[in-house]
Order: C-alpha cells, then sequence, then structure tokens
C-alpha cells in the first residue's frame, strides 16, 4: 500500500524551488554519505526547471558530488538533440553543464534523428532497455527504483507525459512508451508510465500557480488516475506534494499544512 503523501505548502514559487533545492541537496548528501550512488530522476517545465537553476547558484552546490549521481528522465520531448524545448537541453544549461557530473552516469531519453513521429516508439523501447540493464536485483522490477524522481504536473492533471484518458495512463506492463497526438506541443514525447514512476523510492510532485489548483485537489482527494492521472503517483517509502500557496488554495482545509 502506498504511503499517505506528505504535503509541503510554500508561499510563492521562487521560495518553493528554493526550498526544494535545499531539500534535494540534503537527500543527495545523505545518501551519498552512505556510501550510495544517488540515482535522480529529472523533469522539465517552468518550476523543475527554477529548482535545477536553484542548485547551481545556491551556496550548497559544492556539498554533493555531482559525478557521483545518475542522471535518468522522466519524460522527454521529441526532438532533435539539443533542441531548446527538450527537457535535456534545459537542465543541461540550468545545472548539469556547470557542475562536475560523469557524462556516463547522464541516461537521456532517446532524441529525434529525422525520423520524426515513427521514431518515437523505437526511442522508448531502446530507454525501457536502458533501464533494465541498469537495474539490479534489489531494485525488485525492471528498471532502477530511482531515489528521487522529480515531477510537475499540469493544469488539466497530465504528469510526465502521461494525459488524462490518454493511451499511456492505461498501461500496466512497460516502463516506457512514445505518446503520440499530445495536446499541448510537441504533439510527440516519450514517458515513463505510471507502474515505472511507481518503482521509485521516492517521488515529489512539484507544482505552482492557481491554474494548477483544482487538479492538485482532485488528486488529493480520490481523484481516478485515468481523469487525472497525477492522482496516480506514488513512491514505494514517500510520495512530497511540494506546491505553492496558490496550487494549494483548493485544498480542504484539514490538508493544507502551515505555510513553510
Amino acid at each position: 500500500m502506498a504511503p499517505q503523501p506528505d504535503i509541503v505548502v510554500h508561499r510563492t514559487p521562487d521560495v518553493l524551488a528554493a526550498a526544494v533545492a535545499a531539500r534535494l541537496v540534503t537527500k543527495l548528501v545523505d545518501l551519498q554519505a552512505a556510501g550510495r550512488t544517488p540515482r535522480l530522476g529529472l523533469t522539465g517545465g517552468g518550476i523543475g526547471i527554477s529548482l535545477l537553476e536553484q542548485l547551481r547558484t545556491g551556496t550548497a552546490r559544492d556539498a554533493v558530488d555531482w559525478s557521483r549521481i545518475e542522471f535518468y528522465w522522466g519524460d522527454e520531448r521529441f526532438l532533435p538533440r539539443g533542441h531548446a524545448d527538450r527537457n535535456e537541453t534545459q537542465a543541461r544549461e540550468a545545472l548539469l553543464d556547470h557542475v562536475a557530473i560523469d557524462p556516463a552516469k547522464v541516461f537521456a531519453m532517446g532524441a529525434d534523428t529525422g525520423t520524426g513521429p515513427s521514431g518515437a516508439d523505437a526511442a522508448a523501447e531502446a530507454y525501457a532497455d536502458l533501464l533494465a540493464s541498469r537495474a539490479a536485483p534489489e531494485d525488485h522490477g525492471p528498471m532502477p527504483a530511482l531515489d528521487v524522481l522529480l515531477l510537475g504536473m499540469g493544469p488539466e492533471g497530465h504528469t510526465a507525459s502521461i494525459f488524462p484518458h490518454s493511451p499511456a495512463v492505461y498501461e500496466t506492463e512497460r516502463t516506457v512508451v512514445a505518446v503520440h497526438g499530445c495536446p499541448k506541443p510537441p504533439p510527440t514525447r516519450i514517458s515513463l508510465t505510471l507502474p515505472a514512476i511507481r518503482n521509485s523510492v521516492e517521488v515529489w510532485v512539484m507544482t505552482t500557480g492557481e491554474p494548477k489548483a483544482a487538479a492538485v485537489a482532485m488528486a488529493l482527494t480520490g481523484a481516478g488516475e485515468v481523469a487525472i492521472p497525477v492522482a496516480g503517483v506514488s513512491g514505494r517509502t514517500r510520495t512530497r506534494w511540494l506546491l505553492d500557496k496558490a496550487a494549494a488554495s483548493k485544498l480542504p482545509r484539514d490538508l493544507v499544512p502551515p505555510i513553510a
């Protein structure tokens, strides 16, 4: 049974990004102090990239041995490598190009090499194979159990690139799928599935803004994952919802903690 989510509310998006960056540094340092190589799943979007920028500029950045972190992605826009709209490109510009990572530990999703949308299915299968090759027996699944998977969400409740009522939301076996005909551009993407997301040790859902408030409330008060896909995410040991005040504004009063 999935653990009950922890809900944390911060006053503004900037405060949220800074606070999550501090939480993440602490988590990474603790894992490395225990002799672990942390496995971190990255996300795109405004708050996801703002978090990485906070990590880059924060004074605690150098407490982390960035060369001893494995980087994965929860989803990707199927565009050519280096395209400005790819989550990988934005993550590199925000953080990865500014810290001493080990390139062999950066596991980006596939890019469009000129095949167009038809190549996304092969790229998704290739990423699933890569994840399977990185899995160890203690992961208890067909992919590494990510220590922290960062996720955002859209105003209609999508997360990663799993949109409401889409084929991806019904997937129960594969870890990675191609997503065609997305309702927001670009129309072709690659995404972890909900079962893959739930294989993570911890899942941190970050979102801001009043347009997200209704979906946040529905996800945290029992909505089904078909209509609100983010309602179907959880971590094995911890699920964190990290919100700003506006995104939390429609939650029932008994679910809203004091604003941090």
